[in-house]
């Protein structure tokens, strides 16, 4: 079945792709910073999480705002490899490299949606957009320049 039909949506379901990262990765940073909802892996937390939540909380917002889009999803991507690796991938000394093994398998998702979120830009439906920062169309921000 052709699904080309969908591609005229395309930039509107960028923007909903963009607010629904940075909802998912909002939710993080109000568990880790705000206790809520009251999560046993967030009870106790070390200070590097904490820096980590307030990412996630003010990075979080602006993406779901489309407000500096590609420098916040940027960040986020470098923050979220950084979970990977040191929280995941390394958290018990002797590397444990399969995701489903090591529980990363949302940081590395997050990690590649902030990336191409970096890349593609906030969409439409954005302050960046309404601040004609990004030009809302297929291919990337600044094309009508």
């Amino acid at each position: 079945m052709n699904f080309t039909f969908l591609s005229r949506y395309q930039p509107v379901l960028l923007s909903l792709f963009r607010f629904i990262t940075g909802l998912l990765l909002f939710q993080y940073g109000v568990a880790k910073l705000f206790k809520f909802p009251v999560l046993p892996y967030f009870a106790d937390i070390p200070p590097l999480i904490y820096v980590a939540g307030t990412l996630e909380l003010v990075l979080g917002a602006t993406l779901m705002l489309g407000l500096f889009t590609r420098l916040s999803a940027f960040i986020l991507a470098g923050e979220m490899a950084f979970a990977y690796f040191m929280g995941h991938m390394f958290k018990t000394g002797t590397p444990v490299f399969l995701p489903l093994l090591n529980g990363g398998t949302a940081a590395i998702l997050f990690c590649f949606a902030c990336l191409y979120l970096s890349a593609a830009g906030g969409g439409p439906v954005s302050i960046d957009a309404l601040m004609g920062k990004e030009s809302g169309e297929p291919g990337g921000a600044y094309a009508r320049r």
